[in-house]
């Protein structure tokens, strides 16, 4: 069973809250409505499957944070409130800790979220539970609500997540291995643009699990398709990838994300997000359009790849490298020169 399967069967015998907003895979949060204003919920948990980088506590710490409070964000919401539970790893010792709860304690400031408690653990495998609660005036951005010609923007360039794996599962390969010991990343904050975007937006997600799983997640709830071209791949990433000999698009279809937020906008509204977009000083990547259910493909390099029948999950697979293989085939077999 994949992931969705599971989650449909717990949440088939739970019981319901009749001012929840927001179906089963409707929105990134939870949301319930208190009349006067809506409550958003979000729980994340994070382990060594995601292939963060753990040499950098800070940037370990900063990136789960960004990530916990990444779907109140692409729910056009203010998160309020941040609790969390660690089961932090038994060799590490009191400085790791210190910079890893600096890096989510600087998330929490440059927020204005309060840390308000948690739970802790120790094993020799860590993992990290981040819970948010947020809160929307409005009505809350969910993945429904675009239609086709809506054009399709992302706040930031592609690939920060997948190269963090690529790092990783590649380090045999002394290029490779050389960036892994010199690359820090840190996601990027997309407050202030989340509130820009819920003026805007039609459908919004974050890419926690990738680009292409976050345009999947807008299209089908939407029951729209889409054409992606121009894709803002970062330059690094395009270089890592040549080092690996693998696909750049593998950057987009990878499962690890940058939590950047994905969105649609009318095609009528366009023209005044720009110029707005423009005036508070945000750089957002326009990336496609969407178009009828039955079309999804991205074009780049002169090459349409048809993506309506990609269905691979790299939970599927215990050797991720297997995974990859299997998106190379299925991108050979599957593209076609314009």
């Amino acid at each position: 069973m994949n992931e969705k399967e599971l989650i449909t069967i717990v949440a088939g015998v739970m019981p319901k809250l009749k001012t929840q907003e927001n179906s089963l895979f409707e929105a990134d949060c939870e949301i319930v409505d208190l009349g006067d204003r809506k409550l958003l919920f979000n729980i994340d948990e994070f382990s060594s499957e995601d292939y963060f980088n753990e040499h950098d506590a800070y940037a370990l710490g900063w990136n789960m944070a960004v990530g916990s409070i990444s779907d109140i964000l692409a729910a056009g919401g203010k998160p309020l409130f941040y609790l969390h539970s660690m089961t932090i790893c038994d060799y590490w010792d009191k400085k790791y800790i210190e910079n890893l709860s600096k890096g989510i304690s600087d998330v929490l400031n440059k927020t204005g979220v309060a840390f308000l408690g948690g739970d802790m653990g120790k094993s020799k495998t860590w993992r990290y539970t981040g819970t948010v609660v947020g809160e929307h005036r409005g009505n809350p951005i969910k993945r429904s609500g675009a239609n086709e010609g809506d054009a399709i923007y992302i706040t930031g360039e592609i690939g920060a997540g997948n190269v963090e794996a690529l790092l990783k599962l590649y380090q045999g390969n002394s290029r490779i291995r050389d960036v892994a010991n010199k690359l820090k990343t840190l996601f990027k904050i997309r407050n202030e643009q989340s509130q820009l975007i819920n003026q805007y937006a039609t459908s919004c997600t974050d890419t926690s699990d990738g680009p292409f799983n976050g345009i999947q997640n807008l299209s089908n709830m939407s029951k729209t398709g889409f054409i992606l071209k121009n894709l803002p791949y970062m330059k690094i990433g395009v270089t890592l990838s040549e080092f690996a000999s693998v696909p750049k698009a593998l950057m987009f279809l990878g499962e690890c994300g940058e939590y950047e937020l994905l969105f649609t906008v009318k095609k009528s509204d366009e023209k005044e997000f720009i110029i707005e977009a423009k005036e508070k000083g945000f750089k957002f990547y326009k990336i496609g359009t969407m178009c009828e259910q039955e079309k999804k493909e991205l074009v780049e390099d002169n090459i349409t790849i048809d993506l309506k029948g990609l269905d691979i999950s790299g939970r599927s697979f215990d050797d991720k490298r297997e995974y990859i293989k299997s998106l190379i085939v299925y991108l050979k077999e599957n593209s076609r020169y314009e």
